[in-house]
């Protein structure tokens, strides 16, 4: 594969960008996606009870979750009702096992060695009162051309959260480097999906017109050169801003870019803080 020299007029990268923001903006739309969240509830080996939420849940402090409810409590685990104890045993990192209340979901989720409920309500103030996502004007300026260098090894690193105590393990599997206006530029880009990359960087918007704990850029991945196109016009906010109830990583400590990065998504509203 390669990337050729041709660059979309400014027309054509302000279409192109409309329709994938869109879609951005439906996803974000979905009934128990991100914007649903309405609580984050930690657990530990006390069974304990919730505001809204039928049963008891702990940590059972073998690897698993225990919920507890009596029959015709409303809880619900892959199509069966929950009529007396059952065991749920979430990965770290990845999405958690779905709890299903009525109209509603409770994920739950395993951070490093610590397990929580978050709550997904379709009727939440943050979905109900969604108008979009605010973002920088498109500007071809940020479509940059960079180069891939691979690490000989993928690399399992440690970045920190947007709670306090908690970890994420990413894989690195080298760096990008590009210019901006003249000046060089280095991140280390994460595993991707397929042989994409992921960029999670701070810049120097972040914590005034967009989210103090970064953002995250999708890139695909390089070509039999190594070069990448790098369309900052499509960096995206992580969940964390738009909610208080996300767990979201924060972006490897090499990744802040003196540069203010006026590309993609801005500071989202927060109905949620009032």
């Amino acid at each position: 594969m390669s990337i050729t020299d041709s660059r979309p007029s400014d027309q054509h990268l302000r279409d192109e960008w409309a329709s994938w923001h869109a879609e951005r903006e439906e996803d974000l739309r979905a009934p128990h996606g991100w914007l649903s969240l309405t609580a984050l509830h930690w657990l530990d080996a006390e069974p304990r009870t919730f505001d809204g939420l039928p049963g008891t849940w702990r940590a059972s402090g073998d690897g698993g979750v225990e919920v507890t409810a009596a029959e015709g409590a409303g809880l619900v685990v892959g199509g069966a009702p929950v009529t007396s104890t059952v065991r749920l045993e979430p990965v770290d990192g990845l999405p958690g096992v779905l709890v299903e209340v009525g109209p509603r979901t409770v994920e739950v989720v395993r951070r490093t060695d610590s397990y929580a409920l978050r709550v997904r309500d379709p009727e939440a103030t943050t979905l109900a009162e969604f108008v979009g996502v605010p973002a920088f004007p498109v500007d071809a300026r940020w479509v940059v051309d960079g180069t891939f260098v691979a690490y000989s090894q993928p690399r399992r690193i440690t970045v920190g959260a947007v709670v306090d105590g908690l970890q994420h393990f990413p894989t690195a599997v080298g760096v990008v480097r590009f210019a901006v206006d003249g000046s060089e530029h280095e991140l280390v880009a994460l595993q991707g999906k397929a042989e994409g990359l992921v960029l999670h960087f701070r810049d120097a918007t972040s914590g005034e017109s967009t989210y103090g704990g970064g953002r995250v850029l999708q890139v695909r991945g390089a070509d039999d050169h190594g070069r990448v196109r790098i369309d900052f016009n499509r960096t995206l906010n992580l969940p964390c801003a738009f909610t208080a109830s996300a767990t979201c990583p924060l972006p490897p400590a090499e990744n802040r870019l003196a540069v203010a990065v006026e590309a993609g998504e801005r500071n989202p509203a927060r109905p949620d803080l009032g």
